[in-house]
């Protein structure tokens, strides 16, 4: 019963997202009076037959049990964006995008994804209350008393909008600590395990035992074979640092990814997209100010406008990066002197600069050059890193974007001076937390926090 209840929702879900689609199209040309003749009847069912496979492909579809209310909100935009995209080339091609009213695309771009994720959300909050109400549940064991196995358990039951209800657990050993199981008890030994979901028809098995002996395993998945129950393996990668781990396969090899770039292909195209948008606007809008800088630099002291020096970017590659000289000196070799409070070799000028944040306007330039990310981890001077990643557990692993003008600890005010190796860890802290929850939508609050912090920072010397 829980498998066609769960294929007539995936099914009830998929139709409904084109229909609602079409239907604001609909609206929409009787909102503003349009006819909704054959361009726009045309125009619909090329949309109903996009949205399906490209929803799908980007994620939309999988199950969301366990996961929180906003989860599905990025597979929405991303998908519609890619629609409409494919919708606007053909437009484009066919030269038909002239006959439709801006006004109503427009609108109606903008209300799909709204519509479609309350709509999304209507049915997760339905689902979440029928499984707090003990209707749409699962039933499940836990086969192993191990670390990974309790802090599962424990989730199962702080949790009834998942609509698991869990019997108890299975384990061998006969000296076991039962005080952490959460109140479930231990049932039986692994051998007794198959018998028990067949006898109560329970619908999933997770195996969690602590030491993975393969004759025990495989003995138990045979017997398992000849059950209906789903059974899945919980490794123990709660013992690793994990950072945006994901689950591969090579020619059916499965792999864990434990340390692996924050976004996708697609998701780099668009972070790369804004980067040269957004690169580009400041540097034309404040390309003014810049020259003033350049003169104010030129005359508060000698040598040249633009300071250069040698930092890690992605992938632990050498970079040149710019910024306006602040300094009476140009240090770029294997010491560097951070700047320090009242410290003699910044100018005057220099010091005005660092403390707006001006002197690093030129790395919109790198940010041009593909050197640099609007937002990501700040690059250290070479003779730094070469320092710290010595010191510092994951140090390196910044490195796997590139750097940025901006970022996640420098709104945190983890910026300037990093005299002790308490603040530098505190950054980079920050920096792998920055690469653990990345999405675009965090990218742009930090930019618009960027504009708050940089202006009113104290660090900054």
């Amino acid at each position: 019963m829980i498998r066609d209840n769960t294929s007539t929702l995936i099914v009830f879900q998929r139709l409904l997202d084109p229909i609602l689609a079409i239907s604001l199209l609909s609206f929409l040309t009787k909102y503003y009076n349009v006819h909704y003749g054959i361009p726009y009847i045309l125009l619909g069912a090329i949309a109903f037959l996009l949205i399906l496979p490209v929803f799908k492909a980007t994620g939309l579809y999988r199950f969301y049990r366990g996961e929180p209310l906003t989860a599905e909100i990025p597979h929405i935009l991303l998908g519609w964006g890619i629609v409409l995209s494919i919708l606007l080339f053909l437009g484009y091609v066919t030269k038909f995008s002239a006959i439709f009213s801006r006004t109503i695309l427009l609108a109606w771009a903008v209300s799909v994804p709204l519509v479609l994720y309350i709509a999304h959300l209507s049915i997760r909050i339905v689902l979440r209350q029928l499984r707090a109400a003990g209707r749409n549940n699962r039933t499940a064991v836990i086969a192993g008393v191990s670390e990974v196995g309790c802090q599962l358990a424990e989730q199962i039951q702080q949790d009834p909008y998942l609509g698991i209800k869990l019997f108890g657990f299975f384990d061998d050993r006969a000296s076991l600590n039962l005080s952490n199981l959460h109140g479930k008890p231990l049932i039986g030994t692994l051998a007794e395990l198959p018998e028990y979901v067949r006898q109560h028809a329970i619908n999933v098995v997770y195996i969690t035992t602590p030491v993975w002996h393969e004759e025990t395993l495989a003995s138990l998945m045979a017997e398992l074979q000849d059950t209906t129950t789903s059974v899945h393996i919980v490794p123990n990668i709660f013992m690793l640092d994990l950072m945006q781990a994901r689950f591969r396969e090579i020619n059916g090899i499965p792999l864990i990814a434990v340390w692996e770039v924050p976004f996708s292909d697609l998701q780099y195209v668009l972070k790369r997209a804004i980067d040269i948008i957004f690169a580009s606007l400041v540097l034309v809008l404040l390309s003014p100010l810049m020259v003033l800088i350049a003169i104010g630099v030129k005359r508060s002291s000698s040598g040249p406008v633009f300071f250069k020096q040698h930092r890690y970017g992605l992938n632990g590659q050498k970079i040149i990066i710019y910024k306006f000289r602040s300094m009476t000196v140009m240090e770029n070799g294997h010491t560097v002197v951070q700047a320090k409070r009242n410290d003699l070799r910044i100018t005057k000028f220099g010091a005005f600069l660092r403390r707006t944040s001006l002197d690093e306007l030129p790395q919109f330039i790198n940010v041009l050059q593909g050197r640099m990310s609007v937002v990501g981890p700040r690059p250290h001077a070479v003779a730094h890193n070469e320092q710290y990643r010595k010191l510092i557990t994951g140090y390196m692993l910044r490195h796997k974007v590139k750097p940025g003008i901006t970022g996640w600890a420098q709104i945190h005010g983890l910026r300037g001076e990093t005299d002790s190796l308490d603040k530098m860890k505190k950054r980079v802290d920050f920096d792998l937390q920055y690469l653990k929850i990345w999405s675009l939508g965090l990218d742009f609050m930090i930019i618009l926090r960027t504009f708050m912090v940089f202006f009113q920072n104290h660090n900054a010397f």
